[in-house]
């Protein structure tokens, strides 16, 4: 038997096959708690992996948990795992492949043949199975009974014809998303979502549909517009039109980024600060939200060094010609994207929203915090989230307002 599993068997994990799982020595033993099930064919590596009481890994087929932190009683039932934080009772089927930037909190779920990346699901939010959803934060719902909901065999499109990734799609938001009171968001099966969109609470985008655009106004149910006409129009690979929406889009991607950041670093520490399987969590959440932070200004970099060669196209190419407000908007993106990058990579001041701030701060001081962080959450009075909400909100329009000038 491997020195390392004989460790952990005598620390009280359970391991029904020993000779059938791989430690790696750079598993820290003190990081895999008592009580959790390693299933046959199981592979922990990477200093970073954390393992709770109550977790299953393993259970449906093997699997390879890389660099990753669980809280209690998480599953991962099969598949590939690396650089991701899975929040206590948060779910994964077999067949899974979650790779770095995955954040799931607290009974978020996905089921089989699932693919993950640079994604953030908040507390309750479902994922069904054969589904490809990276780049993106979905948040809604209020419990297990009442959450968000990704339709089976659905498609986050994350990659454009330009060949860029500035894509990250909102569905919900951070500072309403993390109270826990909001209607839930359904993506329906067999669809997808073109980003960098942004959706509002109460969505409902039907089975089979694709949507393209946002939708700014709750509760509605989307249907796709006709098509006008359908004839081809003149098309080059970096010969951008429009791009007002899609550096909105981003930089109000980034701004609940840095609100999220701030709900984990002053508001989560009270919740996961007592345990060392939660406060694992909560670290490592704070340097994946950090990468994730990295991610989305290197993309929108690349997008704004793009933008001299589409201005080259346009003026060499009568058929690619710009409207002057869209030629405005490119050049300018181009030529303040280096003040831009360093303010985004700051983050806000830590003024925005500083009087609600404290008011939620003082409350959750109060909260009663025994039956752990979503409950605590749940109790809090409206006026407290309301506080909150704005605290958060105010670091989101900080981002966002940096688009006035593009």
């Amino acid at each position: 038997m491997n020195k390392a599993v004989e460790d952990l068997i005598q620390r009280g994990v359970r391991i029904p096959c020993p000779a059938s799982v791989e430690i790696d020595e750079s598993v820290a033993a003190a990081r895999i708690a008592a009580g959790a099930v390693l299933f046959p064919g199981t592979r922990l590596r990477g200093a970073g992996t954390s393992i709770g009481p109550g977790c299953r890994i393993g259970g449906e087929a093997p699997a390879t948990v890389d660099d990753c932190c669980l809280g209690r009683d998480v599953e991962l039932k099969g598949g590939f795992f690396r650089g991701a934080v899975f929040l206590d009772k948060a779910a994964m089927g077999s067949a899974a492949h979650v790779r770095p930037g995955t954040l799931l909190e607290e009974e978020a779920s996905g089921g089989h043949a699932v693919g993950f990346k640079q994604t953030i699901l908040l507390s309750y939010t479902t994922a069904g199975s054969l589904i490809n959803f990276c780049d993106a934060l979905m948040a809604g719902g209020t419990g297990r009974r009442d959450h968000s909901e990704i339709g089976s065999s659905y498609i986050h499109f994350n990659f454009t014809p330009h060949q860029d990734k500035a894509t990250p799609s909102l569905v919900g938001d951070v500072p309403r998303g993390v109270m826990l009171d909001r209607p839930p968001i359904f993506l329906g099966g067999q669809g997808g979502l073109v980003g960098p969109a942004r959706l509002e609470y109460g969505t409902v985008i039907p089975a089979g549909t694709i949507c393209r655009r946002d939708v700014l106004e709750p509760h509605q149910l989307f249907s796709p517009p006709a098509l006008k006409g359908g004839r081809p129009r003149p098309f080059r690979v970096g010969a951008y039109r429009s791009i007002g929406r899609i550096v909105t889009n981003n930089l109000i991607y980034i701004g609940n980024l840095h609100a999220l950041k701030l709900w984990y670093r002053d508001v989560r520490a009270a919740t996961m600060g007592g345990d060392p399987f939660a406060a694992a969590c909560r670290e490592a959440a704070l340097a994946l939200i950090d990468d994730a932070l990295d991610e989305r200004i290197k993309r929108l970099g690349e997008l704004a060094g793009r933008m001299g060669r589409s201005l080259d196209l346009a003026r060499s190419d009568p058929a690619l010609a710009l409207p002057p407000e869209q030629e405005g908007h490119q050049r300018a993106f181009r030529d303040s994207w280096d003040g831009m990058a360093e303010r985004l990579a700051a983050g806000p001041d830590e003024t925005a929203g500083a009087a609600d701030r404290d008011r939620f701060l003082a409350a959750w001081e109060k909260a009663d915090r025994t039956g752990g962080h979503t409950r605590a959450v749940a109790g809090l009075a409206a006026e407290v989230k309301r506080a909150g909400t704005g605290w958060l909100q105010a670091v989101v329009d900080a981002a966002a307002s940096l688009t006035v000038n593009v």
